[in-house]
């Protein structure tokens, strides 16, 4: 009886590992594609870093 668990456990293990290469292997190939459309460099989008006067004048304090 304890070798029908120990096949059973291994099964189970198995198809857990391929299960998640298979995850794994989808996430890397969506990261690969490439979009169809390139969006425009000159303007960024979100909430992102912006270099403002506010922000070159406390650069301007930090030399020393």
């Amino acid at each position: 009886m304890s070798q029908q668990t120990k096949i059973g456990r291994r099964g189970f293990f198995a198809v857990l590992g391929g299960a998640a290469a298979v995850g794994v292997a989808a996430k890397i190939a969506s990261k690969t594609a490439v979009p169809d459309v390139a969006e425009p460099a000159s303007q960024p989008q979100g909430d992102g870093y912006r270099l403002t006067d506010h922000i070159k004048k406390y650069y301007r304090t930090t030399t020393i």
